[in-house]
């Protein structure tokens, strides 16, 4: 089965590398009109169909701008808002007593005040135009204890899962539904490369010999799920999250 997104119009946070450049692409493959943003310049070599702009979300005004002209220039709502940007902000472990609150703060809101923002402002129109999808992409840090050990991480990205199941409730009388997608560790951008680098051989066969697949997951596989739950196939599914990490 081909999943079809013509007429279409996506958003997507943190769209210029990692699962926000490839969610883009798959949603474009498949006929939607796509448009992203991140705080990183727009690659170059972008399939068409796709637009990215500049924008930092941790300027919530920047971020509810961005949506208005997406709106703007699809002339409607967004019809699917996918909250994908995120991270830990170049943070690695440290003791708790060691955490400043800068530190704290930008990880928050790089997760959990940027997917806020963007909702609340996607949410008026998808309300006047009868119906929406959002999905959020979270990470198995919002379900257990992160592996990155950067305490505000996990804790925004379970306040983002927490999010996500409000939002369906409050938005599902007006046909939007909201879902989560929560990956496992997937190599896809620099941060993760490090990481990846930081664990040593025995931590990295560790970590996959700890999944049922016998392997890390793919881009490519997250951003399948994520066009599943904005897909009709998903039309009686909210609140929902789907953890796609080869099975723990």
């Amino acid at each position: 089965m081909t999943l079809d997104f013509q007429g279409r119009t996506v958003a997507i946070s943190g769209a210029a590398i990692g699962f926000g450049r490839t969610i883009a692409t798959q949603f474009a493959a498949a006929g939607a009109r796509v448009f992203g943003c991140d705080i990183l310049d727009p690659p170059a070599d972008l399939p068409p169909g796709i637009e990215i702009a500049r924008v930092d979300l941790l300027d919530r005004a920047a971020g509810a701008a961005w949506i208005a002209a997406v709106e703007a220039r699809a002339g409607g709502a967004v019809d699917i808002l996918v909250c994908n940007a995120g991270g830990v902000a170049g943070q690695a472990s440290k003791p708790l007593e060691e955490v400043s609150d800068a530190d704290w703060d930008r990880v928050v809101d790089i997760n959990l005040n940027a997917a806020f923002t963007l909702c609340r402002a996607a949410a008026p129109a998808m309300k006047r135009a009868g119906g929406g999808a959002i999905v959020t992409v979270t990470s198995g840090a919002a379900l257990q204890a992160s592996l990155t050990g950067v305490q505000a991480y996990c804790a925004a990205k379970h306040a983002m899962l927490g999010l996500t199941r409000q939002l369906a409730h409050e938005l599902g009388p007006h046909g939007i539904r909201v879902n989560s997608v929560a990956p496992g560790f997937v190599r896809t951008n620099p941060a993760t490369e490090r990481q990846w680098a930081a664990y040593g051989p025995e931590r990295q066969r560790q970590l996959v010999e700890g999944i049922a697949l016998k392997r890390l997951g793919t881009a490519d596989e997250i951003a399948k799920a994520v066009l599943f739950f904005a897909s009709d196939l998903a039309s009686f599914v909210t609140g929902q999250v789907l953890s796609v990490d080869g099975g723990k």
